[in-house]
């Protein structure tokens, strides 16, 4: 599994239901007003280490010795990765999901702090992946004249996607052409490559699952790049903002953060009154936890969304996963089901299961009066 934050991964972290071991979720927070320093760091996972290796003690007599074996390696991989690979660089938390015996391993930085903690269970702990995921791709495009990088945000830096950048000749080395004739030829090779950097964005609309972008540039670029973008593209176009073209991927994250912080905010607003437009009129949403969880489990919810530190109690079938806000028997097998205490994890893992996305609401407080939780929903 790869190690940014996709669609794509929470999905697969959701499916995931260990077979043969236990499975880890490890939490690491790094935001600077707790961990400024790398001793500091360092003090937090020795911590979190400790305390993994507990609950693994806790878990012996339940575990075979090939469970109790697989659990020990996967410790000591995330104690060698924390040594060996760990880079901190822009990250305000790491996450790690390990679970040898059955395939699983993936490390993950992210660009907002987590709750600090570790689980060992048969699935993955996902609630506080979801703070510092947006549940949708950003982009980032450079597009100049010669210069065109496009970039994916990731866990708080830019990861490289497409370099478009091509020398383009001088409008005044003319040679033996004449000025207006040069001037064309100039015009015609810039626009084939504008042209070229407009199909790479496309693709990138088509591959990812309706991404936001960040276009950057100067003005002189800025109408003529517009006129070339298809529908689709101009769609996800989140904001523009001027940067140099000699500009490190850090210094147009920076240009860019103002356009993506009015992005998510405007994002947070949209979802936050179609649900309220739907509840209202009874129509395709959900509202508090007993619809909610039995919609997640029905595979009835498209966007999920949760306000910021909400949670309960809840129960989960044993059998199916199906997840209940009451416990009792599972509707669909009979099977007694189990309380769970992190039931926003149960509602995240059903969403995400059945290929729905996930919205914390952190400015927004309209999901207050029904507990914090409620959903869009596909029928």
């Amino acid at each position: 599994m790869p190690g940014t934050i996709t669609p794509e991964l929470l999905r697969q972290l959701a499916e995931f239901r260990s077979a043969k071991g236990r499975a880890v979720s490890l939490y690491l927070n790094l935001d600077p007003s707790v961990a400024p320093t790398q001793p500091d760091v360092a003090v937090r996972i020795n911590s979190l280490l400790s305390e993994a290796t507990r609950k693994a003690d806790e878990l012996h007599d339940d575990l075979s010795h090939d469970q109790r074996a697989g659990l020990k390696r996967d410790l000591e991989r995330i104690e060698s990765w924390f040594a060996n690979d760990f880079d901190r660089d822009g990250a305000h938390g790491a996450v790690v999901f390990a679970s040898g015996p059955d395939g699983l391993w993936a490390a993950l930085t992210v660009s907002e702090p987590v709750q600090e903690e570790v689980r060992i269970a048969d699935e993955l702990h996902l609630a506080p992946l979801l703070t510092a995921a947006t549940g949708t791709p950003v982009l980032v495009a450079y597009i100049g004249r010669e210069r065109a990088d496009v970039y994916r945000l990731d866990g708080g830096t830019l990861s490289p996607v497409a370099d478009e950048s091509e020398d383009a000749p001088n409008k005044h080395q003319q040679g033996g052409w004449s000025q207006a004739r040069y001037e064309r030829h100039v015009e015609n090779v810039v626009g084939q490559h504008l042209r070229r950097v407009a199909e790479t964005l496309d693709g990138c609309v088509r591959e990812l699952r309706e991404p936001a972008i960040v276009l950057l540039g100067t003005e002189e670029t800025r109408a003529e790049f517009e006129a070339l973008l298809s529908n689709e593209v101009a769609e996800r176009v989140a904001g523009w903002a001027t940067a140099e073209r000699h500009a490190s991927p850090a210094d147009l994250l920076e240009s860019a953060e103002p356009a993506i912080a009015a992005w998510r905010a405007a994002r947070e607003t949209e979802l936050a009154e179609r649900w309220r437009e739907a509840a209202g009129r009874d129509g395709r949403a959900s509202a508090g936890w007993t619809e909610t969880l039995a919609a997640a489990s029905d595979g009835r919810v498209d966007v999920l969304l949760a306000q910021e530190g909400a949670n309960r109690r809840a129960y989960r079938c044993p059998q199916c996963g199906r997840a209940e806000a009451a416990g009792g028997a599972c509707p669909l097998d009979g099977t007694t089901l189990e309380e769970r205490q992190d039931g926003l994890d149960l509602a995240v893992h059903q969403t995400l299961a059945h290929g729905g996305a996930v919205h914390v609401l952190r400015a927004r407080r309209d999901l207050d009066p029904v507990e914090g939780l409620g959903a869009l929903l596909r029928f």
